[in-house]
């Protein structure tokens, strides 16, 4: 996983509206750049709805909201209209991006292994260097975690 300090890879996805979305379009703001594993899911949704909630907090520290998952742009529609999420949400289908920041990793469920992503949020700052990464969110306090922090 990326640590504090690096430049974060620049990298280019679908937004839910099919248009590309680069993170190097936000240098000069802060990025809230956080991976999780599915939409609708029960914590991917309290997650969601938690950044939903405190998103116009958010816009008033000019700090971008973008997540990712490996759900395609149709996934995402879907779930952003059903749950009104109001920032972006980008498909990574085949989890490059994901792997880039080393939010793709290894998993046990009930022993079985297989791999994929591991619920994170790192916090980029208006030049593109991490500030911030929090390698194991929590869904329910995540958006508040990063709003405490950035409002420091």
């Amino acid at each position: 996983m990326l640590s504090i300090g690096e430049k974060a890879p620049d990298f280019t996805l679908l937004d839910k509206d099919g248009n590309s979305v680069s993170l190097s379009d936000f240098l000069g703001r802060k990025v809230v750049l956080y991976f999780y594993p599915r939409d609708n899911t029960p914590g991917c949704t309290r997650q969601a709805c938690a950044f939903a909630g405190a998103f116009e907090e958010f816009k008033n520290l000019d700090a971008a909201v973008i997540g990712i998952s490996k759900d395609s742009v149709a996934s995402h529609v879907k779930f952003a209209e059903k749950y009104e999420l109001p920032f972006i949400l980008l498909s990574d289908p085949e989890h490059k991006v994901i792997e880039a920041f080393g939010a793709w990793q290894e998993k046990k469920n009930y022993g079985k292994v297989s791999f994929g992503t591991v619920r994170s949020t790192f916090v980029i700052d208006e030049n593109g260097v991490i500030e911030k990464v929090i390698p194991k969110a929590k869904p329910d306090t995540n958006a508040a975690e990063i709003l405490e922090y950035l409002k420091k």
